[in-house]
């Protein structure tokens, strides 16, 4: 967010009703001027608050985020997936599968939405992923050599796509513990 003088619970009515929008319309035919009627809020709100429209989704779905790498630190690796695990909401990743799915296409079409989710969501998850595990190396748990680590982001964020691709299904809490345990620790050696 830029400037804000926004409370915490005006901005979490925002965003949900940002990522409402987004789920009745899609992204392509969200405007900013649907946001402050739903809200019930100036434009000139809104763009003091974000630069346009895909900074204000990236933010929306950042915010909202119920899973983040940036704030989990047990000690171990294995205790840090748990967690991250753990604090998975099935109904929330399936929202925000679907949710995601619909705006996998217009970031081909919308390169500033690209960047805006880049920037905003999936690099801060990156740089605390890729922190999570320099704690493993740094404590003896990880191999600094192992190949895998570079592909860690991938192999996360394959375990979300693929198995709505393969099985139909978005990915769960039960699915996430599987996946981790049999592809993500053996690929690093944990």
């Amino acid at each position: 967010m830029g400037r804000s003088r926004l409370t915490p619970e005006r901005a979490a009515e925002l965003y949900g009703a940002v990522l409402d929008l987004l789920r009745e319309v899609g992204y392509d035919a969200l405007t900013m001027d649907a946001v402050a009627v739903r809200t019930h809020a100036s434009k000139a709100t809104l763009y003091r608050q974000w630069q346009g429209k895909p900074e204000l989704v990236a933010t929306a779905l950042r915010q909202t985020k119920p899973v983040t790498t940036q704030d989990i630190d047990t000690g171990s690796v294995r205790g840090d997936f748990a967690e991250w695990v753990r604090r998975a909401d099935d109904r929330q990743l399936a929202r925000d599968s679907a949710l995601m799915r619909g705006l996998g296409q217009a970031v081909h079409r919308n390169p500033d939405l690209h960047q805006a989710l880049r920037e905003v969501l999936f690099d801060p998850e990156v740089t605390g992923l890729r922190a999570m595990l320099r704690r493993g190396i740094d404590r003896g748990e990880i191999a600094p050599d192992r190949p895998a680590l570079e592909f860690a982001p991938h192999l996360l964020t394959g375990a979300f796509l693929a198995r709505q691709l393969i099985e139909g299904r978005s990915a769960d809490a039960a699915f996430l513990s599987a996946y981790v345990d049999a592809v993500v620790f053996p690929a690093l050696g944990v």
